[in-house]
């Protein structure tokens, strides 16, 4: 039986401070920042792709790249743009599906690699 000032086996779960967020690009120099940005908005410019596509194509992308920064701005993005739930589901459902996929291939290319057939 445990007394009332025993210290538990596992401590509780502190979660961190909220802090100021760094500003982004502290590390690029002035004139590569520029460069990306320039590509950057290059690319949401008006083509045959409609600015919705382009940033559920984002969402797909930041998953890919692990950017939860972009992920959260592109969601909100597609909203904005008129993405509905059911399309940012399916998109995300298509990046989990090429990441499973891509274990796969890895596995693949390891077992070739290693000449390992565990199962036929």
């Amino acid at each position: 039986m445990k007394k009332k000032d025993e210290k538990r086996a596992f401590p509780e779960v502190v979660t961190p401070v909220q802090r100021k967020p760094w500003p982004s690009y502290t590390m690029v120099e002035g004139r590569m920042k520029k460069i990306y940005f320039d590509f950057y908005h290059e690319t949401y410019k008006q083509t045959l792709i409609d600015r919705k596509t382009k940033e559920l194509i984002a969402i797909a992308a930041s998953l890919a790249f692990k950017c939860q920064g972009c992920l959260e701005g592109h969601i909100k993005k597609a909203k904005k743009f008129g993405a509905t739930p059911e399309e940012i589901s399916e998109t995300i459902s298509i990046a989990m599906g090429v990441a499973a996929a891509s274990v796969v291939d890895l596995t693949d290319i390891a077992a070739a690699n290693m000449k390992i057939k565990h199962f036929e």
